[in-house]
């Protein structure tokens, strides 16, 4: 009873307590040893992993997700140098946020009155689907913001993106490069050609209704977009058979690239798709 009269006669120390409480109960989840550990320990299951899994049991579907872990080092500098231009074009400049990004992002939500514009780089994607969750919720947009700080002390630039390139969704079930090039185009990362790797940046943003393998509208239009990218950036390699191969194979089991409309869904990978040029 004495506590309870406390509480009413001071009712504003009471909130200041409340919250204080919650964001330590918050910061308690922050996964502060498993982000060291990543310095030289491949994740094995993700939260966004864990979070479909759970979607496809609820919905009484069967759920066999795909990764094969591939280093940096095997995937070519083009195709690395498509889904950097495409998804965080200043990630090798910035400390994990692009705050010109996050506020043009901001006046976009606001003019729509909507989640219209992604703003995360690609820090910050890889603290989302290593740790969290797709939702829009502002404890779990704080959470992200110290993660991927985290990330970027103990994390050298290549290090997030090669866990990037091997965790990220790109499409039902398939995760990381490597699965998406054996999906979509029936080889390895390393084999990937240029075209290839335009195409597989190009429907990072919405994995889940694109395909790369796809000719819709927003597949051709965002390729081409990566591309010119690139070329503005001096990336593209000089031209050969095994790079400028544009033929797209038989496609495998995947997605339907049913969505043809170029309208940005960013409810997956929250890209920023800024190039920074």
């Amino acid at each position: 009873m004495r506590a309870l009269r406390w509480l009413r006669a001071h009712k504003l120390r009471s909130v200041l307590l409340l919250l204080l409480f919650l964001v330590a109960a918050e910061l308690a989840t922050i996964p502060w040893f498993d982000i060291a550990r990543l310095r030289k320990e491949n994740p094995a299951v993700t939260a966004l992993m864990r979070q479909r899994a759970e979607e496809a049991a609820a919905a009484g579907k069967m759920y066999r997700p795909i990764q094969h872990w591939v280093p940096l080092d095997r995937i070519p500098r083009y195709v690395v140098d498509a889904v950097v231009v495409e998804e965080d074009g200043t990630f090798f400049t910035h400390g994990g946020v692009d705050w010109f990004e996050v506020r043009a992002s901001i006046q976009k939500d606001i003019r729509e009155r909507r989640a219209a514009r992604g703003g995360s780089t690609i820090t910050q994607q890889v603290a989302k689907n290593l740790f969290l969750s797709t939702s829009k919720d502002p404890v779990r947009k704080v959470k992200e913001l110290i993660i991927t700080f985290l990330l970027e002390r103990e994390l050298s630039k290549e290090r997030i993106l090669e866990i990037y390139l091997n965790i990220i969704e790109w499409g039902p079930g398939v995760f990381g490069i490597d699965a998406a090039a054996e999906t979509y185009f029936g080889k390895s990362a390393q084999a990937l050609t240029l075209d290839e790797g335009a195409r597989l940046a190009a429907v990072i943003p919405s994995p889940l209704r694109h395909r790369p393998d796809g000719e819709g509208r927003y597949v051709s239009r965002r390729t081409s977009m990566v591309l010119g990218r690139m070329e503005a950036r001096s990336m593209v390699p000089p031209a050969d058979s095994a790079v400028t191969d544009t033929a797209v194979p038989t496609p495998a089991a995947a997605a339907p690239d049913t969505a043809d409309g170029l309208e940005e869904d960013t409810s997956e990978n929250e890209g920023g798709g800024t190039d920074g040029l």
